[in-house]
């Protein structure tokens, strides 16, 4: 496991943070929804306009930036669904409240995965946002980092981005 400065110090180079990412959703996914996840192949399926609900959790200290988490608000039922065992309706607030749990765990234990930058990085309470109309300006100030994956089927995006 490289230390937060050493994977700090390249941050021209965050494509190299995707497998830990990826290992970081893949876990979240596992424990608490009991569900694997599976890459997505055919990009062509998983347009943008679906996803129509968003979780940002921001992050603050040694890493700075922001992980978000888009999909359809279907996809998000159920994942609310595996997670509370109950069956909420797409657009209610047991759905937002987990969806956003699901960024903020994401976040956790992808930060966590890093050694030395679990205590040294701190984590914002989940914002979620429903529609599709919005547009995200960010301060970041190199290439994010970004991850597909197919959740029972529906493809849904992992994005973030880094403020140094």
């Amino acid at each position: 496991m490289k230390s937060a400065n050493e994977l700090l110090a390249s941050r021209n180079n965050h494509q190299s943070w995707i497998p830990l990412m990826e290992l970081a959703t893949k876990e979240v996914f596992e424990l608490m929804l009991g569900a694997e996840l599976q890459p997505v192949v055919d990009d062509s399926n998983s347009a943008n306009s679906a996803f129509d609900i968003t979780a940002m959790v921001g992050l603050a200290g040694q890493l700075c930036g922001v992980l978000t988490i888009r999909c359809s608000r279907e996809t998000a039922a159920r994942m609310a669904s595996k997670m509370l065992g109950t069956q909420p309706a797409a657009d209610s607030q047991d759905v937002k409240d987990a969806f956003g749990e699901v960024g903020n765990m994401i976040a956790g234990n992808f930060k966590n995965k890093i050694s030395g930058l679990g205590d040294a990085c701190m984590l914002s309470v989940p914002t979620v946002i429903t529609g599709t109309d919005y547009s995200v300006h960010s301060l970041a100030d190199s290439d994010g980092v970004e991850l597909r994956q197919l959740f029972e089927g529906s493809p849904f995006l992992i994005t973030l981005e880094i403020h140094s």
